[in-house]
């Protein structure tokens, strides 16, 4: 049996935040980390295609709690005491710079993640952080004030445990044996599988700014639209996923989505096309790409109102019009399933919030027992959202554990 005053079970992003947090705030304890793979930290190294997007540049704790479809509530407090700019502060300290992109994204400069492991590996040694890697935990029992942890390849007692340990059912499992409650975990984060001839054999075509809808619920969003291989991507459609992720599940997957290509309403595309009319009399509609649409999708959405690649604008009839109208601001598109984006996958469910003082990230019923990262029923669009969630929880875990001693 192994003595430790802390035992952190997930090697995650969570997991190696808190662990060397705790460690460098009191030297003095004893401070383990239990992964059950050869190697920890596999998320933060597929993370942004493998840049790891660290977090997003979003400095209101108002408008940061925003990308949560699950947490907004409960991460508000706790974005006031470690936020955004304590997280880019932290990584600059430790010799990691980030920056921000375009979208609002952050990277290391370095544009790999290999930084930011290297990092929290250095950092780990530095402070004497044991970690234990092909350990699974089989067991968690709490007796005499003292955790009693049983894994693959040992046994573990600790005063205080933190679990970190993402989306991992068997942890679900062990901590609803505790006493805690599990909400039910579902897909989250994921691109929309449609086969239909609109979007057929142009993958690769973004919309830069549309508006999509799923019918018959409140489900709504808008950006940009990637058309892939096998449907819709890109962050409408991720958003759209994940605010939906209980909804879509519900459905088996299988519902109906509107798209406006051009964000203007049917009435005010189809007077704009009417004014085309006479103004390209003698030019073939198929070669006059309007209204920002890239121009295979054009090519797609004209030859789906009735008309082919030779018809001309001065020969379109009132039906024709009202159909490319249709087609440019209520395109319905039929989905059938999902699929994982890239290596991101991220999970709606875990353990009950109610159930957390967001104060310290500590049980409410189970004394000395914390929680960090996507272990809690806690999830975000993507952006860093899921990542920021991740070092505020392990930072104000840690600091707990410490202040508790």
């Amino acid at each position: 049996m192994m003595q430790k005053d802390v035992i952190i079970i997930g090697g995650g992003a969570a997991g190696f935040f808190a662990a060397i947090n705790i460690a460098a705030q009191n030297p003095s304890l004893k401070v383990a980390i239990l992964e059950r793979g050869k190697e920890g930290l596999s998320k933060v190294k597929v993370s942004g295609g493998g840049r790891c997007n660290v977090t997003h540049a979003e400095f209101i704790p108002q408008e940061l709690v925003q990308n949560y479809p699950r947490g907004e509530k409960e991460l508000l407090g706790p974005f006031h005491q470690f936020m955004t700019g304590d997280t880019i502060a932290w990584f600059e300290k430790r010799g990691v710079p980030l920056k921000i992109e375009e979208d609002g994204r952050m990277f290391p400069v370095s544009n790999s993640s290999q930084t930011i492991i290297d990092c929290f590996l250095n950092e780990a040694e530095k402070h004497q952080v044991e970690v234990f890697y092909s350990h699974s935990v089989k067991s968690i029992s709490n007796e005499n004030d003292r955790f009693q942890i049983e894994t693959s390849q040992g046994r573990f007692s600790s005063k205080k445990v933190l679990v970190a340990t993402g989306s991992n059912p068997k942890i679900w499992n062990l901590l609803e044996n505790l006493g805690h409650t599990i909400s039910q975990p579902v897909p989250s984060l994921f691109t929309f599988n449609i086969t239909d001839e609109r979007i057929k054999d142009i993958p690769g075509v973004v919309a830069k700014n549309v508006e999509i809808k799923v019918l018959n619920t409140n489900l709504w969003s808008e950006g940009p639209l990637l058309i892939t291989h096998w449907g819709l991507s890109a962050p409408s459609i991720l958003k759209l996923s994940a605010y939906g992720a209980l909804e879509l599940a519900k459905r088996e997957y299988k519902f109906q989505i509107e798209v406006n290509f051009i964000k203007q309403s049917v009435e005010d595309c189809l007077e704009a096309l009417k004014a085309l009319k006479q103004d390209l009399a003698k030019k073939a509609v198929f070669k006059s790409t309007q209204f920002d649409v890239p121009k295979r999708l054009w090519h797609k959405l004209v030859l789906a109102s009735y008309m082919d690649e030779q018809t001309r604008w001065a020969d379109v009839n009132k039906m024709q019009l009202e159909a490319l109208a249709s087609q440019l601001t209520q395109a319905i598109f039929s989905v059938n399933g999902k699929s994982t984006f890239k290596e991101e996958f991220v999970t709606a469910g875990g353990v009950n919030l109610k159930e957390v003082n967001f104060k310290t990230f500590e049980s409410k019923y189970i004394k000395n027992l914390y929680f960090a990262g996507e272990v809690l029923n806690i999830d975000a669009v993507t952006g860093g959202f899921n990542f920021q969630n991740a070092w505020t929880g392990a930072y104000i875990a840690a600091k707990a554990i410490v202040n508790s001693q």
